[in-house]
């Protein structure tokens, strides 16, 4: 399926420092930005990074999602040792709201020469930790100047176990209870709930996917890539490190990068472009998406 593969359109990947300056120009964060180089108007996903991840650790992911026609800004400098000791905080929502606002007068500047972002096609993802900002975000828990129109979860992950959720607690352990009402998706992982040797799980039970999705009102989508670990849709150099500390599938990575953008740009291509082809055949036949997903579900509105 083309899907889930790299798109036609070539992609540049932009790097923007934030200065010292005072100027709108400057972000409020460094950023990763992937966006297609050929002329036109794209839809808009903001990415955000997990715990003590780098955005650039995304790169091969967002590159194969930019591709398929969007522009991506993946926020960096939200790893340090405050975000070590706590894991999350109201300050990655602020962060993360800051940039949005950044966003309408600072991004166009920086993408090539007749690109063009569509604010109006606004989309917001982000794996582990930062799953968990972006839902935090969606449900309004920082003001925003633009309005998102999906939240998707990479393997999100709300605290160490249910008892240790640092702030904002976002879940409550009611179903359909997340104040959000844009649609949701959600792709979790098979192995990120399995610890590695006497270290714990990266994604437990209680506080990852399946308690996210259960807490989504629909329309939301549910994608389990069961033999895949938390970090395994990273760049090659990102899992060879993390897989000391975290669990990892014996499957090839590539795939599963494939996998995890291709469901991506389906559910966007659905929900901000209202073509659902591709999703439909997605949740109708799993076996078309180069990994293993078990299960997967669909509530519709």
């Amino acid at each position: 399926m083309a899907l889930f593969e790299k798109g036609e359109l070539k992609v540049r990947r932009i790097q923007v420092k934030k200065t010292s300056s005072s100027s709108t120009s400057s972000p409020p964060s460094p950023l990763l930005i992937v966006a297609p180089e050929v002329e036109g108007t794209y839809p808009v996903l903001q990415f955000l990074h997990g715990w003590c991840m780098l955005n650039t650790s995304y790169t091969d992911l967002l590159e194969l999602i930019s591709s398929h026609g969007f522009v991506c800004v993946a926020p960096g400098d939200q790893c340090d040792l405050t975000t070590i000791v706590t894991c999350c905080g109201n300050d990655d929502v602020e962060s993360a709201a800051a940039v949005t606002d950044w966003m309408p007068s600072g991004l166009q500047p920086v993408l090539p020469d007749k690109v063009e972002p569509d604010f109006t096609k606004l989309a917001l993802a982000g794996h582990s930790k930062g799953g968990k900002t972006a839902f935090a975000l969606a449900m309004g828990l920082a003001e925003t100047s633009l309005k998102f129109s999906c939240v998707i979860g990479i393997d999100p992950v709300a605290g160490s176990s249910v008892s240790n959720q640092p702030k904002p607690k976002i879940l409550s352990y009611i179903p359909r209870s997340f104040g959000l009402t844009i649609p949701v998706a959600v792709i979790g992982t098979g192995l990120g709930s399995q610890g590695k040797g006497i270290l714990p799980p990266f994604a437990p039970n209680g506080v990852n996917h399946a308690e996210f999705f259960l807490e989504s009102k629909p329309p939301c989508c549910y994608f389990l890539a069961k033999d895949y670990g938390h970090a395994d849709m990273l760049d090659d150099w990102m899992i060879k490190l993390t897989s000391w500390v975290c669990k990892s599938g014996e499957g090839d990575k590539e795939l599963m990068r494939r996998g995890v953008a291709g469901i991506v740009v389906a559910f966007m291509r659905a929900f901000l472009q209202g073509d659902s082809e591709d999703l439909n055949a997605i949740v109708k036949t799993p076996g078309v998406a180069p990994i293993q997903l078990d299960p997967v579900i669909f509530v519709e509105a």
